[in-house]
């Protein structure tokens, strides 16, 4: 009789099941999170967005917190030439998740107008653009075509364009538009405090000039047609009008009270309120934006009064008790001090 296989005891089971679970754990401990929760990359919440880069036949794809499309290539250390074609444009905001950049190289290019040949670098493949980049004017009927390269000796690896003129006598050209500013106030901001609340962009028209040529040299241009083709976009700005919230003068018995609590007898109480009104309107909270001084008695600074009480920022009493010190020890009396603030208007 054939005796049944041995089962291994259960304890083994467990032992091999919880060191693979181990094992996987760790694992995945050490695998970046690829498939982060949307909630979680939300750009809104964590303020980073992923960018994709394509320069050329090259493709990037990172994650980031910059601001701008500038701010992002320099951090991804590319560079970018004057004559290359950045789109967004390099000022453009990163505003969303997924965004993409594109960026254009500059290539040499020659253009042959006649015998005049000139040489400029340029992300374009539109002959009349190149033409403008190079300082060129380009009249209805005339053409521009990509020919072969074949001279590589005189134009090297530049890309060849070769303008014919055909005795055209207009020009047609696009002139932008300055977009215009407007200011808006807003009593939910703070006074001072500005917000862009729309993004300017220039339009963009169309105009069709007579050319007036003498011995083949342009001398002259006659508008004869013009039409809009885009129209500005204002740029809006919000500017802040919520005034700060201000302490209200408290009423001159509320002020003497306070006085008298802080020390000063009914002798001098006249001259202390008129002199405390002068200074600071009997405010706990007055401020000289200019100096700093603070306060009842307009201490400078402020937390001189602290050698009367930790509360001297929002206590009237604290505060009147330290100026009692102050006048009495450099002016020997309220009286006194009234006098100096009459002549020289501080005290």
């Amino acid at each position: 009789m054939k005796m049944p296989a041995k089962r291994a005891p259960l304890a083994i089971y467990v032992a091999i099941a919880v060191m693979i679970t181990g094992f996987f754990g760790a694992i995945a401990r050490t695998l970046p999170n690829t498939f982060a929760n949307d909630t979680e990359e939300s750009p809104e919440k964590t303020g980073y967005h992923f960018v994709t880069i394509y320069d050329q036949n090259n493709k990037l794809t990172i994650k980031t917190d910059a601001i701008t499309v500038r701010e992002v290539l320099e951090r991804a250390n590319y560079e970018i030439s004057s004559t290359d074609t950045v789109e967004p444009e390099l000022t453009s905001r990163i505003t969303e998740n997924n965004f993409n950049i594109n960026i254009y190289r500059s290539r040499p290019v020659l253009l042959i107008d006649g015998q005049t040949k000139k040489y400029v670098m340029s992300s374009s493949y539109d002959g009349k653009t190149i033409a403008k980049s190079a300082g060129l004017t380009i009249y209805d009927g005339d053409e521009i075509k990509l020919t072969p390269n074949m001279n590589f000796l005189e134009a090297g690896d530049a890309s060849v364009y070769e303008i014919t003129r055909n005795g055209g006598r207009t020009v047609t050209v696009e002139t932008p538009i300055a977009y215009s500013e407007e200011t808006i106030q807003d009593p939910n901001l703070s006074d001072g405090e500005q917000e862009i609340r729309q993004i300017g962009e220039d339009g963009l028209k169309i105009q069709t000039y007579e050319v007036n040529f003498i011995d083949n040299i342009e001398v002259s241009r006659e508008l004869v047609s013009e039409e809009t083709t885009k129209e500005p976009v204002k740029k809006i700005i919000a500017v802040g009008s919520k005034k700060a919230a201000k302490s209200v003068p408290p009423e001159w018995e509320t002020c003497a009270n306070w006085a008298r609590q802080a020390g000063v007898s009914e002798e001098d109480l006249y001259s202390a309120l008129t002199l405390i009104y002068h200074e600071s309107g009997c405010r706990v909270d007055a401020t000289n934006k200019s100096s700093g001084a603070y306060g009842i008695p307009q201490a400078l600074p402020g937390n001189k009064m602290a050698e009367m009480g930790a509360d001297w920022q929002t206590n009237p009493i604290t505060q009147i008790r330290w100026m009692i010190k102050y006048v009495n020890g450099r002016y020997g009396g309220w009286q006194n001090a009234m006098n100096y603030w009459w002549a020289h208007h501080w005290y």
